[in-house]
């Protein structure tokens, strides 16, 4: 009965002979009936009929050998062990090592095959993350301070603002926390002739200032280990989740400051696991319930879904196209006011409607709440919309909070944000753009 021998290529490695103490090389004889520990002879010695002990020369044995086919008829299984060893030697992707260290196979044999059989295998591609995820698994554990002095740019530069004033020299930001906590000592002088009243209460105002000082520093420490500083990078590693993992994320951010950097960090990493966990299980039981067993009939029926999901993508916008073409007065003006948006240039000629009404008067601002904190061009845009003050603002904020948040927007993020007529939500986008409240994505 032939078996793997689970040896390395290096003779070290591998048990003695209980015959003659040689190293054992394939194929070798183990005897069924003997061991623990196994007993182990080579060739020379089992034809000679070696006894000892226990060990009979007429006991049952299995032939130990790796020299049959695994996974590819050309590849024996002891080349496969060879192959996953080399690759743990050398690294992933230096197929050139790797091909040196096996001795027996190319390079391009090397990557092919591993590829073939231990990437790219649906088997392990259905039940396994990919690899991008197994390596932000191994960093897990790792959190995201700023063990390093970030950049020094000059002084309110828009990098020095997205670092809010933050001097790396001295650690310290132009504006602190509590900015104006020393104003309270500036007039405190400790004499002599004090009484004890009085200087129990120079000694309070001290006290005082220096719990101030305290939380400064604690503001800061979380600052610095969390990598709060460098605001891009840490919003550019925030957006590597999953919607619904950033909205987690910025949920528990406020909740970082007590866990610590490494607790919080294992929290967000353990719910992303768990999110694309629940994904793949649904997609797996998306494919039961449309009765698929095995893998390849998964990949068709993907292929299939996503075709479908264009076709109505393409039908939905070929609706939408056709209200115009019937009237054609109507799409020759659609035609002109899109080529003016998408230069950048303010719509000129109005667009006509269908059933021929006027468009309404722009609407009477005088008296309604909110108008005061208003500038005259938002006025005038509230008026043009036929907007309130009090949505227009709370719409700003939003869309604000977005733009900040993500480090730019783009229109369709703000028809989402928006939930009004879609003409209204991209004149406000084109308007917070154009007076530099926000920034394209």
């Amino acid at each position: 009965m032939d078996r793997l021998g689970s040896f390395s290529n290096d003779p070290s490695d591998k048990p003695p002979c209980r015959g003659c103490s040689s190293y054992l090389m394939e194929p070798y004889i183990k005897c069924a009936e003997c061991g623990p520990p196994p007993f182990l002879l080579c060739l020379q010695c089992f034809t000679r009929g070696f006894e000892y002990k226990k060990h009979q020369s007429d006991h049952t044995y299995e032939i130990m050998t790796s020299d049959f086919p695994v996974l590819d008829p050309s590849w024996t299984a002891q080349e496969e062990m060879a192959l996953l060893e080399a690759v743990m030697d050398c690294g992933f992707g230096n197929w050139q090592d790797v091909a040196n260290q096996m001795c027996t196979k190319t390079k391009e044999e090397c990557e092919k095959h591993y590829m073939k059989h231990f990437i790219n295998n649906p088997l392990f591609a259905s039940t396994l993350l990919n690899l991008k995820q197994a390596e932000e698994a191994k960093t897990a554990d790792t959190a995201i301070p700023f063990h390093y002095d970030p950049p020094r740019p000059t002084f309110d530069s828009l990098l020095s603002r997205d670092m809010a004033g933050y001097m790396p020299a001295r650690a310290d930001f132009i504006e602190e926390f509590d900015n104006y906590a020393e104003w309270d000592l500036r007039d405190i002088d400790f004499v002599e002739d004090d009484s004890d009243i009085l200087h129990a209460l120079k000694m309070a105002v001290v006290d005082i200032y220096h719990s101030r000082l305290k939380e400064r520093q604690r503001r800061k420490k979380i600052i610095r280990d969390h990598g709060l500083i460098n605001l891009r990078k840490f919003q550019l590693m925030e957006r590597r989740y999953p919607k619904e993992v950033q909205d987690l994320y910025e949920t528990m951010r406020r909740f970082a400051r007590i866990v610590g950097p490494v607790e919080h960090d294992k929290f967000i990493e353990s719910h992303a696991l768990e999110f694309e966990l629940r994904r793949e299980i649904k997609r797996l039981q998306e494919y039961r319930t449309a009765g698929i067993t095995n893998f390849c009939s998964a990949r068709t029926y993907d292929h299939l879904k996503k075709t479908r999901e264009e076709e109505r993508l393409k039908r939905t916008m070929l609706s939408e196209v056709l209200q115009y073409i019937q009237d054609s007065s109507a799409c020759q003006q659609w035609l002109r006011r899109q080529a003016d948006i998408d230069s950048g240039l303010s719509p000129s000629i109005p667009m006509a409607s269908n059933s021929g009404r006027r468009s309404a008067p722009p609407l009477n601002l005088t008296g309604l709440p909110g108008t005061e904190k208003l500038n005259e061009k938002e006025k005038e845009l509230c008026q043009m919309v036929r907007l309130v003050p009090g949505a227009y603002l709370e719409y700003k904020s939003a869309l604000l909070n977005e733009c900040n948040k993500q480090g730019g927007l783009r229109l369709a993020q703000a028809r989402a944000l928006i939930k009004i007529d879609v003409n209204k939500t991209r004149k406000i986008y084109d308007f917070l753009i154009r007076e530099g409240y926000i920034t394209k994505a």
